[in-house]
């Protein structure tokens, strides 16, 4: 059975991750912080069955190298797809108000955490034989930009989606871009606040996982028609 690394597991795009990559069949391989992680991910997906736990810093830049190590080393189970969806402050601050440290932290949260892991996984997914993906979601921020520090990060995501899209174009790995409009949330959170749910957007990525022909593609998720139909633009 096929397996998905989740970079940023536990956060409410990251619970998506896991419960589409459940969905469609696989199992998961999720980087957790610590045990009360752990908890928190099994409390809202509903299950630890399928999931394999090991903890790590992806903000640091040898972290989720020190993963991909012990899955080579045989203590971890193998993977073929990554998920990447670390996230960072959502905040309405003005950019004359963002001190350097706070700027920084938000980099290396949203955007190297982003490079970190795909800087570590992608020659572990091109040494296989078979085909191979990596998906990155990323935000509307970076064309809205009323969140300054978000939206700063996003941009930085955006092109490093397009080069890893053309690096990866004749290889065994499928690089996607998910763009998302929407604010999704945990699914109990979701019902208190009007939003979209986990559940519901995992659906995009159980379609990008289902589908080999979305490669080298933005998927576009704005409208809950999105959420059912998927919509999708080449990179370059």
């Amino acid at each position: 059975m096929e397996t998905v690394l989740v970079i940023g597991a536990t956060g409410n795009i990251g619970v998506s991750a896991v419960k589409g990559a459940l969905n469609s069949g696989r199992n998961v391989l999720a980087i957790i912080r610590s045990q009360a992680s752990a908890d928190k991910l099994i409390r809202h997906i509903g299950t630890a069955e399928g999931i394999t736990f090991v903890e790590a810093s992806v903000t640091a830049d040898d972290g989720v190298k020190s993963v991909v190590d012990r899955v080579r080393a045989g203590e971890l189970p193998g993977f073929q797809h990554v998920y990447s969806c670390v996230g960072g402050e959502y905040i309405t601050l003005p950019m004359k108000d963002i001190t350097t440290d706070r700027l920084r932290a938000n980099m290396t949260s949203m955007f190297e955490a982003a490079f970190f892991a795909y800087r570590a996984t992608l020659p572990y997914l091109l040494s296989q034989a078979t085909p191979t993906t990596w998906t990155l979601c990323t935000g509307s921020q970076g064309d809205i930009g009323t969140h300054a520090l978000a939206a700063i990060s996003q941009g930085a995501l955006f092109s490093f989606a397009t080069a890893a899209c053309r690096e990866t174009a004749q290889t065994n790995v499928r690089f996607n871009e998910v763009y998302l409009a929407l604010r999704v949330e945990v699914d109990e959170d979701a019902r208190v606040h009007g939003v979209t749910s986990s559940s519901e957007f995992a659906g995009v990525y159980e379609a990008v996982l289902g589908n080999e022909g979305i490669r080298g593609e933005r998927v576009w998720v704005e409208r809950m028609e999105d959420l059912r139909d998927v919509r999708v633009t080449r990179k370059f």
